[in-house]
């Protein structure tokens, strides 16, 4: 089964979790790649494709969205998709007011699912979030442990 995992990272917590994700679907011949660095190829032949990006916004990063958007309609059908972010933790949040907007507002591995869907992905498992403890990080302790537990649900 060909894996693709694709992500974007600032300030490397995310890219930590993809490699930790990484690692477990090397077995399924995966393929762990920053998003600027796909090329066309990586996506021939796919059956499970993963997308984790920061949240920015509460949204994935640019690079992360506008590779999504160039994807053809429904070139993801047949081809299974999981999603993932970093995020704070809302319990980490101070201010009663910015926990309600990010309630609201929401985090980008939702939305990079919705995406995912809209072009023909079946969604494998609920959107993920891994936790880091400031805008920078780093990641709570843990947090790699975690995302290689959730990439075992992936197969």
């Amino acid at each position: 089964m060909k894996t693709l995992l694709i992500y974007d990272s600032f300030f490397g917590n995310t890219e930590q979790i993809a490699y930790a994700i990484g690692n477990i679907l090397s077995s399924q011949e995966g393929e762990t790649i920053r998003v600027t660095k796909v090329t066309p190829r990586e996506l021939l032949d796919l059956k499970l494709l993963v997308i984790g990006s920061p949240t920015r916004g509460f949204r994935p990063t640019e690079a992360i969205t506008k590779f999504i958007k160039q994807l053809p309609e429904n070139r993801l059908k047949g081809v299974t998709v999981a999603t993932f972010d970093t995020r704070l933790s809302l319990s980490d949040i101070e201010s009663s007011a910015l926990r309600t907007i990010v309630r609201v507002g929401g985090y980008a591995a939702n939305s990079i699912a919705n995406k995912l869907r809209k072009k023909g992905g079946t969604l494998i498992v609920p959107p993920e979030g891994f936790l880091v403890t400031g805008e920078k990080g780093p990641l709570k302790e843990g947090e790699l442990e975690r995302a290689a537990d959730w990439a075992k649900q992936l197969f």
